[in-house]
């Protein structure tokens, strides 16, 4: 009978080890140098390759928002801001990388840009 609770007691611990390691969180992330639906794809495509654990990203072009949602053991919201300043875009209090943002094509950049050449 003790065995059998042993047996309860490790099957039980494990699951809830299991069910605290998979803890997710979920953000909006301000992006306001997107410009249109070429860069919502980028975005949405590029991020979970770029970082491991994201689970779901939604831009909202009208809004110039990011929702994202990651597993909170793989990544954190720093690290996936610095990944969206990466590809090209401003990220909440992260600015875009300069070279990633003059790969960006021509319709991507803020209008003031659109009119220089790199």
């Amino acid at each position: 009978m003790k065995i059998l609770q042993l047996m309860f007691l490790a099957v039980l611990g494990l699951s809830l080890n299991a069910q605290a390691q998979k803890r997710s969180d979920k953000a909006v992330i301000s992006t306001p140098t997107i410009q249109c639906e070429m860069c919502k794809n980028k975005i949405e495509k590029m991020l979970p390759r770029m970082t491991d654990g994201i689970t779901s990203v939604k831009v909202n072009v009208k809004a110039k928002t990011t929702t994202v949602s990651w597993l909170t053991d793989r990544t954190s919201l720093e690290q996936i801001k610095t990944a969206i300043a990466n590809i090209g875009y401003d990220a909440g209090d992260v600015t875009a990388e300069e070279t990633a943002y003059k790969r960006l094509p021509t319709c991507c950049k803020k209008p003031e840009d659109q009119g220089k050449k790199p």
